[in-house]
């Protein structure tokens, strides 16, 4: 199974369906279980704590809902594309799924209620619970790297990301968003990360 991270940076882009397209016309031969991205859901929680000085508890989960809300949106462009709900459900029943995160996230003791915890962790750490055999983290980035550290750094990747992957360390590739014409799952297409 392929666990694929869509950036919510995506949402303003035309490249969003096209790589739905990609990933539908691969879930043919292989797994495919979407991690969506907060997009402009997440954006309007940080806008609303900083306006309303709410902790980071309640905005961490007003963020998994933006998450879910970015789901949906997915699901609604992709009418194959199944939603999947961990851990209620173990494996996916569909091979081409989007994960619809809830409150039971809450419950997890490992995952920080904060934004050092975003959906760039929260894949890996899915991904990690479903011994996927890869994630691909699809971003609008130009600043592309091989290091987990420098992405942390450069505020690519979330702060618990590195700690997360290393609890155990799951094949990772980070690629460009305008990438899905040369993508190919279990290629060299983007960059192996570690």
């Amino acid at each position: 199974m392929l666990v694929v991270k869509i950036g919510g940076s995506l949402y303003n882009t035309i490249e969003l369906k096209k790589w739905l397209a990609c990933l539908k016309n691969y879930s043919s031969s292989q797994s495919i279980l979407i991690v969506p991205g907060g997009g402009p859901f997440a954006d309007q929680v940080r806008t609303a704590q900083n306006r309303h000085h709410f902790g980071d508890k309640q905005a961490h989960h007003m963020a998994i809902l933006a998450m879910a809300q970015f789901a949906l949106l997915i699901e609604g462009i992709e009418s194959q594309c199944q939603l999947f709900h961990y851990p209620d459900n173990k494996i996916p029943s569909s091979p081409f799924s989007v994960w619809l995160p809830d409150e039971k996230l809450l419950a997890i003791n490992e995952l920080a209620q904060n934004w050092s915890v975003t959906s760039d962790s929260l894949a890996l750490w899915l991904a990690q619970q479903l011994q996927a055999d890869e994630l691909i983290i699809i971003k609008c980035v130009q600043d592309m790297s091989n290091s987990i550290a420098t992405l942390v750094n450069k505020q690519v990747l979330d702060s618990a990301f590195e700690t997360q992957y290393h609890s155990a360390p799951l094949k990772t590739r980070l690629v460009h968003f305008q990438d899905h014409v040369n993508f190919k799952p279990y290629s060299n297409s983007g960059i192996v990360i570690s």
